[in-house]
């Protein structure tokens, strides 16, 4: 599994991971999708992800756009031909999990999928186009699957002006895919102040996956975590499912521990 022949990549994506040295067979993967004007190397270091996987112990794929693609260095999260199962930059990227798989043996029950803003929407993309792949996901300062189609869009959906029913959102998520079983978890990070991306957008998000995994728009609980707003959605078998935390005065960013 080389990094410049993973697969057909119809989106022209570069492959990079990171790997830590002996992994044991079976460990879990997780992908992790930079924002614009990013690169992959510089979230990592924004982030911590590879000194997370070193120390509990699992892989880490790191996809990354290349401006030839789009100027700002943007997953194109609002392009229909890039985010639609089996085509564009989502092909590319489920080709270089399925390159990883193979060569590190990972456990196909923890493939994870993380992103910040544009890497945020493209996770909400991923998690629409490939439901059967994910066991979950983390959508930083992002947007629902489905917000825009075009650049104009895009950039409406990013200021909080995108309105849909929550059916609505919903039903873009199950027609992504075939898929019919069970779906990934999610948790949904914003910051309260957040000028790029409008935090409705949180709001839209969930929205669209309470109506995916059938539940009501009313959290389970509610509480604050040193000032911040957290809210869990259970399952009827009493598995947390969804969680969105709000993280007061921050921002457009990763938020960091």
């Amino acid at each position: 599994c080389r990094r410049d022949d993973f697969g057909s990549n119809p989106g022209n994506l570069r492959m990079l991971s990171y790997v830590p040295h002996g992994l044991p067979k079976g460990r879990p993967l997780v992908i992790a999708l930079h924002g614009c004007t990013q690169t992959a190397a510089v979230y990592d270091y924004g982030s911590g992800w590879s000194g997370l996987a070193d120390r509990h112990g699992f892989a880490v794929l790191f996809p990354e756009q290349q401006r030839t693609n789009n100027p700002n260095n943007c997953f194109n999260w609002f392009l229909a031909s890039d985010t639609r199962r089996d085509q564009g930059e989502a092909l590319s990227i489920r080709q270089m999990i399925e390159c990883l798989i193979q060569d590190y043996s990972i456990d196909r029950s923890r493939i994870f999928v993380v992103g910040l803003s544009a890497g945020g929407a493209m996770t909400a993309a991923m998690l629409a186009a490939y439901p059967d792949v994910f066991a979950g996901g983390a959508i930083i300062a992002g947007l629902p699957h489905g917000a825009a189609t075009n650049v104009q869009e895009a950039f409406e959906a990013m200021a909080g002006r995108t309105s849909r029913s929550a059916e609505q959102w919903g039903d873009l998520v199950r027609a992504a895919s075939p898929h019919r079983g069970s779906w990934p978890r999610l948790s949904v990070w914003h910051g309260s102040a957040d000028a790029i991306v409008n935090p409705q957008n949180m709001e839209s998000i969930l929205q669209q996956w309470t109506k995916v995994h059938r539940l009501s728009l009313l959290p389970r609980l509610e509480h604050e975590i040193h000032g911040h707003k957290r809210r869990v959605w259970r399952s009827d078998d009493a598995v947390d499912v969804i969680e969105a935390i709000s993280i007061a005065g921050m921002p457009h960013g990763v938020p960091l521990a």
